[in-house]
């Protein structure tokens, strides 16, 4: 059985892409499936893909295997004749049941044919954002395979262009032109937690189990032990010689646990001052007042202390580290997707 995330991965999606692009430097052409639409319990989300070689290889995955028989069959067609096709499968209850899911649901797989002319353009393009951590959307229109790519530096974005850059959620909507889909390529989000802390313990778990790439920072070897945090990225430096080499971007969240001033404020020092996602600290009121003094007297401004939450992690009562490390996650899943309200449409 997959890891909790995995077939969603980044890694995944990546491995999809690159073997997308030796087929297609291979064979001159490669059939790509995406999932654009689903209803009820669908194993891959939307915007999940599956690239076939004209010899029948493939990689990736669009339904956790109940109907990637049907969708290979059907690219034998489409490497063939080029005509992009729009599938539809119900899964049901018996077969959701098989593959690990709790009840049936409908899936709707866009299959098409990439071509060195118009298809290696493109899957360069996608690898290049991913090596450096950067936001691409495709926009493909399903009766022609028409497409055209986004990035956030554009200036004036269609509004549901930049709603989904900002969400990484994929959209099928309806428009004049026909049916179209946003297909929202985002680096992996990240958490820098900043201690190796008891709640560093358990948020590196959350962390695992949905799918966010997670690096634990302390120069403390006594806490940031393998035997603490087993497979998880340990950096025994202080932040402020780890923070400027791993780079801080718009999808990285800081968690800063440790508890220990010296050790906070180095952190916060660098990550106020980037433009990362997400940034959080714990520690009680009269805590973060003596904070705020000591990291003013630094150089920091009023508007950027502003970006500490603390409180850190959304207001749940929580009590224990492990309470305290899933409000935390909460608060970063928030503050990766958005609220729900914000991507309707």
């Amino acid at each position: 059985m997959s890891e909790p995330g995995s077939i969603h991965s980044a890694a995944a999606r990546i491995g999809v892409l690159r073997a997308a692009r030796n087929w297609l430097e291979r064979d001159g052409r490669v059939a790509l499936a995406t999932v654009v639409d689903t209803w009820g319990s669908a194993p891959v989300p939307v915007g999940g893909q599956l690239a076939i070689a004209a010899d029948g290889s493939f990689e990736g995955s669009v339904s956790g295997g109940c109907i990637e028989g049907e969708v290979i069959t059907a690219a034998e067609e489409v490497l063939v004749d080029g005509r992009p096709r729009a599938l539809e499968f119900g899964v049901a209850d018996e077969t959701a049941w098989r593959v690990g899911l709790p009840c049936g649901g409908q899936v709707r797989v866009y299959l098409e044919r990439l071509t060195k002319e118009d298809g290696l353009s493109l899957l360069n393009r996608a690898l290049q954002a991913d090596e450096r951590r950067e936001a691409l959307l495709i926009r493909t229109r399903l009766s022609d395979g028409h497409r055209e790519l986004f990035d956030k530096k554009m200036a004036d974005l269609p509004v549901e262009v930049a709603t989904r850059l900002r969400s990484g959620e994929s959209k099928l909507l309806k428009t004049p032109e026909g049916e179209v889909f946003l297909h929202a390529i985002l680096p992996p989000a990240r958490i820098i937690v900043i201690g190796a802390t008891h709640i560093g313990q358990v948020l590196c778990e959350l962390a695992r189990m949905t799918g966010y790439e997670v690096t634990v920072i302390d120069p403390r070897t006594a806490f940031a032990s393998e035997a603490r945090f087993p497979g998880v990225k340990l950096l025994t430096e202080w932040p402020q010689d780890a923070l400027p080499r791993i780079g801080l971007d718009p999808y990285t969240a800081v968690v800063v646990v440790a508890h220990v001033s010296h050790i906070d404020d180095e952190a916060l020092k660098i990550a106020l001052k980037s433009d990362c996602l997400y940034i959080g600290a714990l520690g009680s009121s009269r805590n973060h007042a003596k904070r705020r003094q000591r990291l003013l007297e630094a150089g920091i401004t009023e508007a950027e202390f502003a970006r500490i939450k603390n409180p850190i992690g959304l207001d749940i009562g929580a009590q224990t580290p492990a309470e305290i490390a899933v409000a935390i996650m909460a608060e970063v899943i928030l503050a990766v997707r958005g609220p729900k309200a914000e991507r309707k449409g």
